[in-house]
């Protein structure tokens, strides 16, 4: 069985992102998403979404969805990936909002056209800003 006997490395970094306001309840991936990556000829390698609310926020969670590069509108095309809980945040002018971050597994690759694809559960006050970074291959 052939097999690829010499290592590759990402080549060209990423950083992509999106804007995640109103609520999709949806836990298939289905209904309105936001796409915050779409893997390129070779796949890539994402590293970690970075979340960060513009005000203030009522608390929520965020899903992300991995999709096989289909229409999300067809629930066999998307898989539950994980899900963090973003926190009630309130605007201030003197300190910083809370942010996270989502730390993809060593290992976790995307093959050419999969998709990350976020959504919330409850619809926030205003926007959270969603930044994907790793690299293509």
């Amino acid at each position: 069985m052939p097999a690829n006997t010499s290592p590759i490395y990402p080549l060209t970094p990423f950083n992509t992102w999106g804007l995640i306001t109103t609520a999709n309840t949806a836990k298939d991936g289905t209904g309105t998403v936001v796409t915050v990556y779409t893997a390129t000829t070779n796949g890539a390698k994402p590293e970690a979404i970075h979340f960060r609310a513009s005000g203030t926020n009522v608390a929520t969670v965020c899903r992300i969805f991995i999709n096989n590069g289909s229409t999300n509108a067809t629930a066999g095309n998307n898989s539950l990936f994980a899900e963090i809980t973003l926190p009630a945040t309130t605007l201030s002018e003197v300190s910083a909002l809370a942010d996270m971050r989502y730390q993809f597994p060593d290992n976790f690759r995307l093959p050419n056209g999969y998709k990350i694809n976020l959504t919330i559960g409850t619809t926030t006050a205003t926007n959270i800003h969603c930044t994907c970074y790793g690299a293509d291959y």
